[in-house]
């Protein structure tokens, strides 16, 4: 088809490089075709920048729009065949368009969804969007949105939990439904240490009970009382050193005999 017959796209500021593509397509790799590329890419950049506008102000930077959409430019510079009769931006347009999509898609979401439980969200998202514009007052129920977008209700379900994964509340929000000033850090639970210490406390009882009763008393004075090793001599009438064996060889009878009943 002659290019002169093609269809053009309505953009005013289109360049006209149907002849370069038609150059572009019958010349070999090697350094002319790659210049002429580049020129291409070129002269459609601002209807690339023109398309990543489109998307400014939903929570992407502007400067990676426009990356991606040269990214998208670029590909469809290589992928167009002008020899289907169509023009450039018949293709260029839709090509951008899909890139910057994919980006939002994969970059966008607070938590990683698989794609097809991100497909369900936006048929679920427009569904509800448009059995709740039908005049019901109320959200519609999973078996409405399922029956509306002929999906399972095990779907629907799936969509609805992604509703919430493309964006995260701060740690530091209030929570709702709760009393003022309480944040969602403050509901989450956190380890505590005091219950590995009552497992360990029971598990040497046993033990500890076939200890001399002097050995018994030095442990509880050291570790359930506090007391220095000189304070404990001081109040049996023995030497600190004394006091430093008794403890080390009663903590040492005391897990052997926790090892063998464990064993």
């Amino acid at each position: 088809m002659d290019t002169a017959t093609r269809k053009r796209h309505p953009h005013d500021d289109a360049p006209r490089t149907a002849e370069a593509f038609d150059r572009l397509a019958h010349l070999p790799d090697g350094t002319e075709r790659e210049v002429l590329r580049d020129e291409l890419v070129r002269a459609w950049l601002p209807m690339a920048e023109r398309i990543a506008g489109r998307y400014r102000g939903k929570g992407e930077p502007f400067e990676d729009l426009r990356q991606v959409a040269a990214l998208g430019l670029v590909k469809a510079v290589d992928g167009y065949d002008p020899e289907r009769g169509y023009a450039f931006e018949s293709y260029a347009v839709p090509t951008v368009t899909g890139e910057i999509k994919r980006h939002f898609r994969d970059h966008m979401w607070a938590l990683h969804v698989p794609r097809r439980v991100q497909e369900l969200r936006n048929r679920v998202r427009i569904a509800v969007r448009e059995l709740s514009a039908a005049g019901s007052d109320r959200r519609p129920t999973i078996a409405e949105i399922a029956e509306h977008t002929h999906l399972s209700e095990e779907d629907v379900r799936a969509g609805l939990e992604a509703l919430d994964s493309f964006t995260a509340l701060s740690l530091d929000a209030e929570s709702p439904g709760e009393e003022s000033g309480m944040t969602l850090a403050g509901l989450l639970g956190e380890c505590d240490a005091g219950f590995d210490l009552v497992v360990d406390r029971e598990a040497v009882k046993p033990a500890l009970q076939q200890l001399p009763e002097r050995e018994r008393t030095i442990l509880y004075l050291r570790f359930f009382r506090g007391m220095t090793q000189s304070c404990i001599a001081e109040q049996l009438g023995v030497s600190q050193m004394h006091v430093s064996r008794l403890i080390s060889n009663s903590c040492a009878s005391v897990r052997e005999r926790v090892l063998a009943d464990a064993a």
